[in-house]
């Protein structure tokens, strides 16, 4: 393949992002690729985030983003319009790499259709699909139009080789470039093991989560706090959830300290001393952050008697996952039991064998993970280039 980045021609790298989750990784990775070629020049789709940091856009991000099954279905008509586009604007000017970020419903169609029509073409696939929760087929299904997937989870590039999945990466979860802002240093160390104690509440950032998880939360928390009378309660939130928030809390006994900014979030995490949280990847925010935890998570009641057929984990709480253990106590669907959630939490606040425990195993996530090394956003940069250089051999 010939064209930019060959012959003192600057790197072209057509990146494709289709949610926040994915804007925010581009803007990592488009920093460090800059940071490895200062003359690269980036173009695609991507958000604010990674148009911040150069990305010359080929329409708005939102276009291609819906949620819900309705949502979907009512926007179905352009997102395949630009799909088509993406696709044709790759074609007209081929760059030197496709980079594919996460949205795999929309990107993996992408890849297959540039793969048809431009068959040495290196491409890239930034995010593992969730092969190992279900649709395992998806791994082998992919092989054929991605050269390298780049893994956050380090579990991932055994899974993907078992389903004979194309090459993986593990490159390192974002939540490891955040570690100095989630765990305390000095004076914060010092509030975290005083009285009275912080304890977290992370019902959910959806409007279903917290729906279906409101009460209980508030009923293990009205439980803990006769345990634990001099407990202080922060349960961070998004802006648009506040509203939500305030309504669900006003029917619990005890009002929590309500924060809407990442700030205060992480101000709040550095001197946490326990967790109540549903299952997500906060779990694992709270893991890294060495906070001990209760973990919850509930359904619809008809995905709650399908999933144990269709599901291929035995654990919905990701630190469970990677230790391969299940080192963070979780309560789910059938078995939300809040007398125990809240007994258990009591025992996490006031020290003693299960705090040790989880503590001890939160330690082996940070070598699992490989915590000390390069940014991931680094070693995803350093993996997309490789791949170039090896489709050009």
């Amino acid at each position: 393949m010939t064209g930019a980045g060959e012959a003192g021609r600057p790197l072209d790298v057509f990146l494709v992002a289709g949610e926040e989750s994915g804007d925010a990784l581009g803007e990592g990775l488009l920093t460090a690729l800059r940071s490895l070629r200062p003359e690269a020049t980036f173009r695609g789709v991507g958000g604010a985030r990674m148009q911040g940091e150069g990305l010359v856009p080929l329409f708005s991000m939102e276009d291609i983003t819906a949620m819900g099954f309705a949502q979907v279905i009512g926007a179905l008509p352009r997102i395949l319009r630009r799909m088509g586009e993406v696709v044709d604007a790759i074609v007209a000017r081929p760059p030197d790499v496709l980079v594919l970020i996460d949205a795999p419903d929309f990107t993996h169609r992408v890849a297959r259709r540039v793969r048809a029509r431009l068959p040495h073409l290196p491409i890239v696939k930034y995010v593992a699909p969730t092969v190992w929760v279900w649709r395992s087929g998806r791994a082998r299904a992919m092989a054929p139009h991605v050269d390298r997937v780049l893994a956050l989870l380090p579990f991932e590039p055994q899974v993907m080789h078992d389903l004979g999945g194309p090459p993986t990466t593990y490159v390192g979860h974002p939540l490891l470039g955040e570690l100095d802002r989630l765990r305390p240093q000095g004076a914060e160390a010092e509030r975290r093991a005083a009285d009275p104690p912080v304890v977290l509440v992370l019902p959910g950032s959806r409007r279903a989560e917290l729906s279906r998880l409101g009460a209980t939360f508030g009923e293990v928390l009205a439980r803990l706090q006769r345990e634990v009378p001099d407990a202080e309660f922060v349960l961070p939130t998004l802006p648009r959830r506040l509203t939500q928030v305030e309504e669900m809390v006003a029917g619990w006994p005890l009002a929590p300290r309500i924060v809407t900014s990442d700030e205060e979030k992480l101000a709040a995490f550095r001197i946490a001393r326990a967790a109540l949280a549903a299952s997500g990847t906060v779990t694992l925010e709270l893991a890294l952050a060495g906070i001990p935890t209760v973990a919850a998570y509930r359904v619809p009641r008809l995905e709650g008697w399908i999933a144990p057929y269709i599901l291929k984990v035995t654990t919905a709480i990701l630190p469970n996952l990677i230790l391969g253990e299940k080192a963070v106590p979780e309560y789910l669907q059938w078995y939300i039991d809040p007398p125990a959630m809240a007994a258990q939490l009591a025992r996490l606040v006031q020290g003693g064998v299960e705090r040790e425990a989880q503590l001890a195993a939160f330690a082996r996530l940070d070598a699992i993970m490989g915590l000390g090394g390069d940014p991931p956003s680094l070693r995803a940069a350093r993996a997309v280039l490789e791949t170039l250089a090896e489709a050009r051999k």
